[in-house]
C-alpha cells in the first residue's frame, strides 16, 4: 500500500556518483574526513566505477586530484590532455561510456597552487573573465577526453555562456552543461577539502553565494537557464531545500542538487558513534532532496543506494 500510493520515489537512476582519483598513488588512499570514501588509482576507480554502473547509478561525477608538483597559478594540469583527471575521462570512456553519463567538474581549484576557483591577480582578486577563459579550455579538454557533462562549479559571471560558446565552436555541440547555479560559501565544504587535496588559504565568499539570500540564489538560476545551462545545480543540499523547491518551481530544465561531503560525513559520523542507523536516514534525507524537487542528486552513498534499492 506504501509504494502505490507514494507520492516521491527515489531510484538508483536519480544519483550520481561524485569520484575522486589522484596522481602518483600506488592504491586506494582513504579520505579520513570521508569514512568509506577514497581517492582513486586509475585502474581503482575503473573498477569502482564499473561497479557503480552495474549497480545502477544514474551517473559519475569526476574530480582529479594532481600532486603538488603538477599545480601552478592557472591550473595547467587540468587541461593538459595527460592530467590525472584527462586520462581518468578517457579511461572511464573506453570502459563504460555507452553506459553511463560521465560528469566532470569544470573547475581550477583541485589545479591551482592557491587553491582558489579562478585565475588570481596581482592584488590577490579572482578575474571572472580571465577565469571563464581557462573555464572554456577545461570544458572542451573535459569534452575531448570523453565527458558527456561538464559542470562549471566556479560561481563566475558568464561562465555558462562562455563554456557553451567554446564547446559550439570546438564542435562539442552535444556535450551538456550541468551548471553550479545556486553554490553557497558554505561550511559543509570541509571533508572535500581534504578530498581533493586543496591549497586554499582563506575563503570564497568573493564569488559564492551569501547563506541567506534565496532570492538572489534563484536569480543565479535564471541567469544560468538564460545562459544555455542544460541542468541547474544547488549546492549543499540539505540545509537549501527551500532553495532546491524555488529552482524547480521556476526551472524548464532538470534541477540537481550535491549532498556534499560535511553532509554524508555528519550522517557518517553519528552512524559510527550509534546515534542513528546510517541506512535509513541516508534514505530519508535523500528521499527529501527529491521531495523538495530535485530531479537528480549527487551523493556519496549513490552506489550503495542503489544496491539498497535493487
Amino acid at each position: 500500500m506504501r509504494r502505490l500510493v507514494a507520492q516521491t520515489t527515489l531510484e538508483p537512476r536519480h544519483l550520481v556518483l561524485p569520484m575522486f582519483v589522484a596522481d602518483d598513488i600506488d592504491e586506494p588512499r582513504p579520505i579520513s574526513s570521508m569514512p568509506g570514501v577514497v581517492q582513486h588509482t586509475r585502474d581503482s576507480l575503473r573498477r569502482a566505477a564499473a561497479d557503480a554502473v552495474a549497480a545502477g547509478v544514474g551517473g559519475l561525477m569526476l574530480f582529479g586530484v594532481p600532486s603538488d608538483e603538477h599545480k601552478d597559478s592557472v591550473g595547467s594540469a587540468g587541461t593538459d590532455p595527460d592530467g590525472i583527471l584527462n586520462v581518468a575521462l578517457r579511461d572511464l570512456a573506453k570502459d563504460i561510456g555507452d553506459d553511463t553519463v560521465l560528469m566532470a567538474d569544470t573547475c581550477l581549484d583541485e589545479f591551482t597552487d592557491h587553491g582558489h576557483c579562478g585565475i588570481v591577480d596581482g592584488r590577490g582578486r579572482v578575474d571572472n573573465d580571465a577565469t571563464n577563459r581557462r573555464y572554456v579550455e577545461l570544458a572542451v579538454a573535459q569534452a575531448d577526453s570523453g565527458a558527456h557533462v561538464v559542470g562549471p562549479s566556479g560561481m563566475m559571471d558568464g561562465q555558462v555562456a562562455a563554456i557553451r560558446d567554446g564547446l559550439d565552436d570546438a564542435g562539442f555541440t552535444d556535450t551538456a552543461i550541468l551548471a553550479y547555479a545556486a553554490k553557497f560559501a558554505s561550511g559543509f565544504y570541509g571533508p572535500f577539502r581534504e578530498a581533493v587535496a586543496s591549497s586554499l588559504e582563506g575563503d570564497r565568499r568573493t564569488y559564492q553565494q551569501d547563506p541567506g539570500n534565496a532570492r538572489e540564489a534563484v536569480h543565479e538560476v535564471e541567469l544560468d537557464i538564460d545562459e544555455g545551462a542544460d541542468i541547474v545545480m544547488v549546492k549543499p543540499a540539505m540545509a537549501y531545500l527551500d532553495v532546491v523547491r524555488a529552482a524547480a518551481d521556476i526551472c524548464p530544465v532538470p534541477v540537481a542538487a550535491y549532498q556534499v561531503s560535511g553532509e554524508y560525513s555528519m550522517i557518517s559520523a553519528a552512524a559510527a558513534n550509534g546515534w542513528i542507523d546510517l541506512r535509513t536516514v541516508a534514505l530519508e534525507t535523500l528521499t527529501g532532496i527529491r521531495r523538495a524537487g530535485a530531479d537528480i542528486v549527487l551523493t556519496y552513498w549513490a552506489a550503495d543506494v542503489a544496491r539498497w534499492l535493487s
